[in-house]
């Protein structure tokens, strides 16, 4: 067994999550321990990241099993390299740059006609004029990125 192996007391008390997702989150394959021969969890220092990682992914929005399967593309048999967690940021980039897109147009345009067909504000008149955004389908459709010319 690897030297220096963290219990799952000092994995929550390092990650800031509850012992009770470490478990949650070691059913579901997110992060493997090490047993002793009396069965208890130690874990390697790199599973702080992992664990970590879940955590921001989860307060991101992430579902859990889109985590899972880009967890389960790091080595299960040593710490992960850079080059590791490189290639998997890949699977989450794009997706992170859609999501600050769409929070970057709500912010600029959540005080203004959004396209959504209330034509409550007196900018609706110009920008939506009888709602034919709504022609496009349902929804918010400027801040879904559609806006006629």
């Amino acid at each position: 067994m690897p030297a220096h192996l963290l219990t799952i007391g000092d994995l929550s008390a390092r990650t800031g999550v509850a012992v009770s997702a470490i478990r949650f989150y070691e059913e579901r394959g997110l992060v493997t321990p090490h047993r002793t021969a009396a069965g208890h969890r130690r874990y390697l220092r790199s599973d702080i990241r992992r664990i970590s990682f879940v955590k921001i992914a989860q307060e991101l929005g992430f579902p859990l099993d889109r985590i899972a399967t880009q967890l389960a593309r790091l080595p299960q048999n040593r710490t992960p390299t850079r080059a590791d967690w490189t290639r998997i940021s890949r699977g989450f980039r794009e997706d992170i740059d859609e999501r600050i897109a769409g929070l970057t147009r709500l912010r600029d345009t959540l005080d203004g006609c959004i396209g959504c067909g209330c034509l409550s504000l007196k900018r609706c008149a110009l920008y939506n004029k009888r709602d034919w955004a709504g022609e496009d389908g349902p929804g918010p459709r400027f801040l879904m990125g559609e806006r006629r010319t």
